[in-house]
């Protein structure tokens, strides 16, 4: 079983950029997707962003609408760690970070992941 440990989150002003981190252990995690959600008080988590093993050594990279061309993410060599890069934090972009590893489909939601992190709290100032 695949056990998910994050770190990062904090406090930003709009505009400003924070680093998120996810490192799995346990049973290795390198041919699962792994992604981020995130959560507001009172709605559904909500993909942000996929790393998903295509074969061998290749991963493919999927974001949300909300967060393409300002979120990255990114997978550790040995497929056992994500980061998520984000740029250009907006206010709408607060929330709880949620990583995740699965290896249903489709990857955007929730339902398909089976190991989940304790979250991390993001939150952007205007």
């Amino acid at each position: 079983q695949v056990q998910l440990v994050e770190s990062g989150g904090g406090f930003v002003h709009a505009g400003g950029s924070l680093r998120l981190s996810c490192a799995a252990s346990g049973r290795t995690a390198s041919t699962y997707a792994m992604a981020w959600f995130r959560q507001v008080p009172g709605k559904e988590r909500e993909f942000v962003a996929a790393n998903t093993w295509g074969g061998r050594k290749t991963y493919y990279e999927y974001y949300a609408d909300s967060v393409k061309g300002r979120f990255t993410v990114s997978r550790a060599n040995d497929g056992n760690a994500i980061d998520l890069q984000m740029y250009s934090l907006k206010t709408e972009d607060t929330a709880v970070y949620y990583c995740a590893a699965g290896l249903k489909r489709p990857f955007e939601i929730a339902q398909s992941y089976d190991a989940w992190g304790q979250g991390t709290q993001v939150t952007v100032s205007s």
